[in-house]
C-alpha cells in the first residue's frame, strides 16, 4: 500500500514517540508543552516505569517531598501522546482536585473528577459508562470500588494509584477494598505511587508488589520462607534482586546535590501558660473525659480526643475553630431530635 505524505507524516511522528524504553528521548511527547522543572530523578523514574514492557507495572517509593505526583504525570503525558488514553487514576478523595489541577496545568491533559453526581449527570446525558471517556479519569478509592462493575469494563491502558500503601494488606480477605480493586484491575498495567511501602511489616512490601503482579513473589507462603530471614545478606540480596524490575526509590539524600533543601533547626522554648489558658485546658479536658459525650463518635473518641489537645496546644484560636464546629453539630442533631419527637 502507498503512503501519502500525511500519512507518511503520521506515522513517522507515532514512531518517533515510542522510542526505546530506556532512552531518555521516550519522554519527548511528554515534554512538549509540559510546564515543569524537571529533576534527574523524575526522568529515571518515569524511564523505569517504561523499562519492561513486559512488566505489568511499577511501584514508585521516592521519599516524601520528591514529586512521584510528576513522575506519574509524565507517565500519563506519554502514555497520551502515545495515542494510549484510557487512564485512570484513583487517589484519597482529598487528593482528587490537586491531581486534576496538576495533570491540566503543567501537562495540559483532559481531565475530570469522577464521583456519584458527575457519574449520574453523565448517565442522563446517555453515557452507558461514564468511566469509558475522552480523558483522564480521577476518582476516590470507595468510588473505584463502589463502581468496580464499570470500572471493569474499560480496557485501561494504564491506572495510576496515589497513596497505594492503602494497599499493602491486599494479601488479607479482611482488606475489602484492596481485593476488590485487585480483582476490578486484574490484567491492567499499574503505577503504584507510595513514600512508605514498608511501614510494619515486610508482608506490606509482598501485598503491594502483588497487587501490581501477582507471580513476582508468588504465594504468601512462599514469599514466607524464602525472605522471613533478612538478616542473612543472601536472602537480603535475593529480596533486592527481585525487587528490582519493579521497585524504584529515591531518598532526599541521594539528591541532595541538585536540590537545596531548607535546612529546618529546631529550638527549644519554655512556655508558660496564663492563668486563662490553663483554665481553658481544664475545662477542655473536663468535657473530653465525660462518659456520656455525644460530641464525638464512640468509635473515634480517643484518636479525636488527641487531635483536640493537639488544637488546643497549639493556640485558643485553633481549638476555638473545633469547638464551634462541635457545638454546631450538637445542635443540628438537637433540632433534629425535637423535629422527629414533634411528629
Amino acid at each position: 500500500m502507498e503512503l501519502t505524505n500525511y500519512h507518511a507524516k503520521y506515522y513517522a511522528h507515532f514512531l518517533t514517540n515510542r522510542r526505546a524504553a530506556d532512552n531518555p528521548e521516550k519522554l519527548a511527547g511528554a515534554l512538549v508543552d509540559a510546564q515543569v522543572d524537571l529533576n534527574p530523578h523524575q526522568v529515571d523514574a518515569a524511564l523505569f516505569a517504561f523499562r519492561s514492557p513486559l512488566s505489568r507495572g511499577a511501584l514508585l517509593a521516592d521519599e516524601v517531598g520528591l514529586g512521584k505526583t510528576i513522575e506519574a504525570g509524565l507517565v500519563i503525558a506519554q502514555r497520551w501522546a502515545e495515542r494510549q488514553r484510557r487512564i485512570l487514576v484513583i487517589t484519597p478523595s482529598n487528593l482528587r482536585k490537586q491531581w486534576h489541577q496538576e495533570l491540566q496545568e503543567k501537562f495540559f491533559l483532559p481531565c475530570f473528577i469522577l464521583e456519584t453526581k458527575s457519574f449520574d449527570q453523565a448517565r442522563k446525558e446517555g453515557s452507558p459508562n461514564p468511566f469509558d471517556c475522552s480523558g483522564v479519569v480521577i476518582c476516590s478509592y470507595h468510588f473505584a470500588r463502589s463502581k468496580g462493575k464499570e470500572a471493569g469494563r474499560v480496557p485501561w491502558d494504564m491506572v495510576v494509584i496515589d497513596e497505594a500503601h492503602r494497599l499493602r494488606n491486599v494479601y488479607k480477605k479482611s482488606n475489602k477494598i484492596a481485593n476488590e480493586l485487585r480483582n476490578t484491575l486484574h490484567g491492567v498495567p499499574k503505577l503504584l505511587l507510595t513514600a512508605t511501602p514498608l511501614q510494619n511489616s515486610l508482608l506490606e512490601l509482598y501485598g503491594l508488589v502483588s497487587f501490581i503482579d501477582e507471580h513476582v513473589f508468588g504465594d504468601l507462603k512462599s514469599f514466607r520462607d524464602q525472605f522471613s530471614d533478612l538478616t542473612n545478606p543472601r536472602t537480603f540480596a535475593a529480596l533486592k534482586k527481585r525487587l528490582e524490575p519493579v521497585c524504584q526509590r529515591t531518598l532526599r539524600s541521594q539528591v541532595l546535590p541538585y536540590i537545596r533543601y531548607t535546612q529546618r533547626r529546631p529550638l527549644l522554648q519554655k512556655f508558660t501558660p496564663t492563668d486563662d489558658e490553663w483554665a481553658l485546658y481544664e475545662l477542655v479536658s473536663d468535657y473530653l473525659q465525660k462518659p456520656e459525650l455525644q460530641a464525638l463518635p464512640t468509635g473515634q473518641r480517643q484518636l479525636l480526643t488527641l487531635v483536640l489537645r493537639k488544637l488546643l496546644a497549639s493556640s485558643t484560636f485553633a481549638i476555638a475553630g473545633a469547638l464551634e464546629k462541635m457545638a454546631l453539630r450538637l445542635r443540628r442533631r438537637l433540632d433534629a431530635a425535637q423535629s422527629a419527637d414533634s411528629l
